[in-house]
This record gives structure tokens, C-alpha cells and sequence, in this order.
């Protein structure tokens, strides 16, 4: 077998793999024992027909297809472990030759990962990121929490008043004539959640339990209903309940319910060190997104198109695995939002390329810096990723295989070619 590579433009390059007459001849007569059950020939039993009756009867080319989609893959994938070429999509296969007797020859045309021409990537500007806690911020955070606590009461002593839930029946008229779809009885609504046309709701404010109140509206232009659209109605509304929200008291007691600590000032104090653990960590976060954005706009690379359709063609299955996750199929998605496919990829480019730039960078940035990842790092990492799976790391470890851990090592350089980035930014 032997393999000739011809560079070409924008990081493509043209791979001639010739096969020997021989091999040829082997998958010629694999695709022979194959199909021959299926071969019927008047005077010999099915799946006995000689393989020279049926090339002489239909040609030899009859087996040409299955011998090829043998021979392709096996042949290509041994003479990328020959080569050194960093192959980065799919191969667009050609036959050049294939007749029997002589040796097959195909070309590959595939995507060579650019070169990166790295500017600037150190001393680069960066936000600084303010991580003071306000006590404003403590006090709101410990509201949310008492609102989530508090019990849904009913009220009997008072009218009905703005965030009450109220359970109420009505009916609308248009021009004096009651319209469809404007009656409901023990209908459930929050007062001030805008899920009634404007108006509606804060009219019911002020009316008290089983006395009928009159809602003046004015259904809005753009009302999916065509007969009702711009129309005035007058909605009579019975409130049968009144429900209201009671929020505990916030102190020593509502800090022991909610959280580890028997006091209200543990209870602030350890919302506190949270707010600033999260405003460090999206601080952090930032500097890491302009550090790496102005890292790229700095370098130059010239993306073949090929990478970036292997790149959208990973997203879109990351995509539909998602979905699938969700119970959603690729094609129901298709129905339920209109969109295609082929509207689904061509929105994705941009970030494919993106994601594709990134990356090239943070490797340019890594081999720049001699950034190495040794067995311990790795070990540690296939450690942490054990806990998360609820694993022994040996056990793990055992199922990656080579390629695997030398991925894994590649993604954790990059990882400190990000903090490397961050490290040597300015703050302004």
C-alpha cells in the first residue's frame, strides 16, 4: 500500500492511497462470499454458483461497490497511522482507479489543522470585577428565601388586594352579547401577574367575597381573537376566595428552618461568604471570556470550510441528543418550530467557528508556554471525574484508552492556557 499527499490550498490537501492488486482481489472475493447466497443461476443450487459464472454473466464490476466500501475504510485509516498529518474532517473520497487485476487507487481530500499566528496574549486588558457584598444584596437574597417559605392562607375579613390570589367566576359581553371563550367559573388568578388583558385585573382590586363587581376592557389591537380585536367589554366577576401569601418573620427561628445555623446573624453571615463566592467565580468567568475573545481577535489562521461543517455536524448531534434527552426528536423540533435542518446549521457556523478559533489559540497558547500536563495532573483530574460518576478512579481509568487520557491531557492544557491568560491580564 502506499500514500502520496498533495498539499492545497486554505489547509486542504489531496490524499492518493493506492491498494494492491492483490488486496483488491481479497475484497473482490469477501464481497463474492457475501452476496452469492443471494445469487440464483439456472442449473446450480442458490449460494452455488462459482464466482467466474457470475462475472462472466454479469461482469466483474458486479462485486466493484462492496469491495470498495471494504477496502476504503481499513486503507484509510492504515495510512493515517503512517503519516503525520493532522487531519481535522471527514474525507471526501474519490475512486481513481478500479478494475480487476490491477491495484485500487482512491484520493481523500480532507482539512488539515491551521497554523496559528499568535499577537499579543500577554498584559491584555481585562475588567476588574468588583466582589463587595452589599447589605441591600444580603437582605433581598433572604427575602427570596423567606418568600419561598411562606403558606398561601385564606383571607375572610378584607377585600381583595394586589398579589392576592383570588378564585372567581366571570363572564364577558360584548355590545350586551355574551361572547365564546368569555366565561369561567372557579377560575384561579394572581392579582397584578398580567395574565388577563390590561386593566382587567387591578379593577378587581377593592371587591369583596361573592359580590358581583363590573370590569370595564379594552381588548388590545393585536388580540389573537379577530371578533373581539380593539373591542370594548364589560366582564361581570364574582370573587368566591381570597388567598394571600403569610411570609414568616425573618429571625433566629426562620434562619434554624432554613439553613445549618441557629441564629439570624450566622444565617447572614454565610449568605454573605455565598453572594461573594458566586460574584467571584462570574467575575472570574469574565476575565476568562475577554481574556480569551481578545487573545483570538490578536491571532490570525486561515479555517478550512471542511472543519467548520465537521464542527457544525457535532453540534447538531450534540444538539439532537439533547432534545432527545427532553423526549423531543430532531424532526418533531423541526415541526414544532418551523425550522430546518439546513436553517439549523447555517445558524450554528458562526459559533462553530467561533468555538474552532478558540480552540486553535488556547493550543498556540499552551505549546507558547511549554504548558505540559503530567500523569499526576491527569490522575487527579480522572479522580474528580470518578466522584462526580460515583466511581473508583482505577476503575475508570482502566475503561479510557490511550486516546482517551491523551485527549483528556489536551483539554486540561488548554484549560491552564485560559488561566495562564487571565494570569498575565491586566486588570483596568
Amino acid at each position: 500500500m502506499s500514500l502520496q499527499v498533495e498539499k492545497l490550498e486554505k489547509n486542504m490537501a489531496k490524499l492518493t492511497i493506492e491498494v494492491p492488486a492483490s488486496d483488491f482481489e481479497k475484497a473482490l472475493q469477501s464481497a463474492y462470499n457475501k452476496q452469492k447466497k443471494n445469487i440464483s443461476v439456472p442449473g446450480f443450487r442458490k449460494g452455488k454458483v462459482p464466482r467466474q459464472m457470475v462475472e462472466k454473466m454479469y461482469g466483474p464490476e458486479i462485486f466493484y461497490e462492496d469491495a470498495a466500501n471494504e477496502l476504503i475504510p481499513r486503507a484509510y485509516e492504515e495510512e493515517l497511522k503512517e503519516c503525520d498529518l493532522a487531519i481535522v474532517s471527514r474525507p471526501d473520497i474519490d475512486i481513481v482507479q478500479i478494475k480487476k487485476g490491477e491495484s485500487f487507487v482512491f484520493t481523500a481530500e480532507v482539512a488539515l489543522k491551521p497554523e496559528v499566528t499568535l499577537g499579543e496574549y500577554k498584559g491584555l486588558e481585562v475588567d476588574k470585577i468588583s466582589t463587595r457584598v452589599t447589605q441591600k444584596e444580603i437582605d433581598e437574597r433572604i427575602q427570596e428565601e423567606a418568600e419561598k417559605n411562606a403558606r398561601t392562607i385564606t383571607v375572610e375579613d378584607r377585600a381583595v388586594q394586589d398579589g392576592d390570589e383570588v378564585i372567581l367566576d366571570f363572564e364577558g359581553f360584548v355590545e350586551g352579547e355574551a361572547f365564546e371563550g368569555g366565561k369561567g367559573e372557579n377560575y384561579p388568578l394572581t392579582i397584578g401577574s398580567g395574565s388577563f388583558i390590561p386593566g382587567f385585573e387591578e379593577q378587581l382590586v377593592g371587591a369583596e367575597p361573592e359580590k358581583e363587581v363590573e370590569v370595564k376592557v379594552t381588548f388590545p389591537e393585536d388580540y389573537h381573537a379577530e371578533n373581539l380585536k380593539g373591542k370594548d367589554a364589560v366582564f361581570k366577576c364574582t370573587v368566591h376566595e381570597i388567598k394571600t401569601k403569610e411570609i414568616p418573620e425573618i429571625d433566629d427561628e426562620f434562619a434554624s428552618e432554613v439553613s445549618e445555623f441557629d441564629t439570624l446573624d450566622e444565617y447572614k453571615a454565610d449568605v454573605k461568604a455565598k453572594i461573594k463566592e458566586q460574584k467571584e467565580n462570574e467575575g472570574r468567568r469574565k476575565k476568562e471570556d475577554q481574556a480569551v475573545e481578545k487573545a483570538v481577535a490578536n491571532a490570525s489562521m486561515e479555517i478550512p470550510e471542511a472543519m467548520v461543517d465537521e464542527q457544525v455536524r457535532q453540534m447538531m448531534n450534540e444538539f439532537a441528543q439533547n432534545m432527545q434527552y427532553q423526549g423531543i426528536g430532531l424532526e418533531q423540533y423541526c415541526q414544532i418550530t418551523g425550522m430546518t435542518v439546513e436553517k439549523m446549521e447555517e445558524e450554528m457556523r458562526p459559533q462553530a467557528v467561533q468555538r474552532i478559533e478558540t480552540r486553535l489559540v488556547l493550543e498556540a497558547v499552551a505549546k507558547a508556554e511549554n504548558i505540559e500536563v503530567s500523569d499526576e495532573k491527569l490522575d487527579e483530574e480522572i479522580a474528580k471525574m470518578a466522584e462526580a460518576y460515583n466511581m473508583e478512579a482505577d476503575k475508570l481509568k482502566e475503561f479510557m484508552g490511550d486516546e482517551e487520557k491523551k485527549q483528556m491531557k489536551e483539554d486540561i492544557a488548554v484549560q491552564e492556557a485560559v488561566t495562564f491568560l487571565v494570569e498575565n491580564a491586566v486588570e483596568k
